[in-house]
């Protein structure tokens, strides 16, 4: 089904797991949805905004996604880079997520 295909999208902002989207550090890593919380992680699936970080940044750090708004906003701002270039207007992100991170 279409709609299982795109609920399973590969990333559109990072392709090779293993490697930390923030630091190019290669070793562990946990995939993380771009946008989460109120049902915006299965929309990052949907539209393929997902990394790969290192645990340090992705939950366990002072700087991890999960602990710091900074790291958090930096992502939030390629996510929407990222899906604006690929599936349409800033204006459609909007529509989408509910919110300007740029």
């Amino acid at each position: 089904r279409l709609e299982d295909q795109q609920s399973k999208m590969k990333s559109i902002m990072q392709t090779e797991k293993g490697v930390c989207f923030l630091t190019g550090k290669r070793g562990y890593t946990e995939e993380h949805h771009i946008f989460y919380g109120g049902g915006r992680r299965k929309l990052s699936e949907r539209y393929g905004l997902k990394v790969y970080l290192s645990p340090e940044l992705h939950r366990n750090g002072p700087e991890a996604v999960h602990n710091c708004k900074a790291t958090r906003r930096k992502l939030e701002a390629a996510g929407q880079q990222a899906f604006e270039l690929k599936h349409g207007t800033r204006k459609e992100f909007m529509d989408v997520f509910g919110k300007n991170y740029l």
